[in-house]
């Protein structure tokens, strides 16, 4: 799929596939490295059977040569305009027998979080969610539930629109590609966690794109957007913690400016 075609399958669909963006012969190294490291640093508060490790790439960079590809940054920065910047990198595992999950657009359009546009929301992209296939992602083991075209609603199912999260929706697919893939998708589209059927795990990693301008702080602990909006309101959102200024300094250089906005000193004498 070259750069038009993909670009032609977002604007129409709200997803597409980008295929051997992890080359075969590397892509087995990094998801045993990833299905080391998020059972260590797993959220307590993830559903049964489902691996969920916000701000990965502090603890595990085997990824990061992989995030500057440019046939993915050409494919940003063709939607979110120069200086694109990753929002989020989640460790993410679908165990055997995990459930089914809610529909919903990820954030900031996700009205279930605290840090959200309001619906109904403009008809714009601000921000793209893709997820690196480190397994193969089938029917079978759990390939993402998705929505084609939704995205060009103006609201979700977190927002009350009248479908219910729980329910199968008439026009569902599943997303699925090689090991080595990349699933694209603008991130107002309505997904949802598919269950894995299989004896394996269905091993990802999820990383958003955001244009420059999009203020990311109520995702920061500490900062005074999470302190106002989340933290004085008692409401939820997202917790992304920040990079540590000696795992940024490892980074790939081409890598490193996708990553510097979010770099905070956290450890006395690192």
């Amino acid at each position: 799929m070259n750069l038009d075609q993909a670009l032609l399958h977002l604007k129409v669909d709200g997803w597409c596939v980008l295929e051997g963006i992890i080359p075969p012969d590397e892509v087995d190294a990094v998801r045993e490295s990833v299905e080391r490291s998020v059972p260590i640093h797993r959220n307590p508060k993830a559903p049964d059977a489902i691996g969920h490790v916000p701000g990965f790439i502090r603890y595990d960079q085997s990824l990061a040569p992989y995030l500057a590809d440019r046939r993915m940054l050409d494919l940003a920065e063709a939607m979110l305009g120069d200086h694109v910047r990753i929002s989020f990198t989640t460790g993410t595992i679908n165990y055997p027998g995990n459930q089914r999950g809610g529909w919903h657009a990820d954030w900031p359009f996700n009205q279930n979080n605290a840090g959200h546009i309001p619906a109904p929301y403009p008809d714009a992209v601000m921000h793209l969610t893709t997820l690196w296939m480190l397994a193969p992602f089938t029917r079978e083991n759990g390939g993402t539930l998705i929505v084609p075209a939704s995205h060009r609603a103006n609201n979700n199912p977190t927002g009350n629109n009248g479908v219910d999260p729980k329910k199968p929706y008439r026009t569902e697919m599943q997303a699925t590609g090689p090991a080595g893939s990349v699933l694209v998708m603008d991130s107002r589209l309505w997904h949802a966690t598919a269950p894995n059927r299989t004896d394996q795990p269905r091993t990802s990693v999820v990383v958003r794109y955001a244009p420059w301008w999009l203020n990311l702080d109520v995702l920061m602990p500490g900062s005074a957007e999470r302190d106002r909006i989340v933290e004085e309101s008692g409401k939820t959102e997202n917790n992304v913690p920040p990079i540590p200024p000696h795992v940024y300094d490892a980074l790939p250089e081409d890598v490193k400016p996708l990553f510097r906005h979010w770099v905070r000193e956290t450890e006395p004498g690192r």
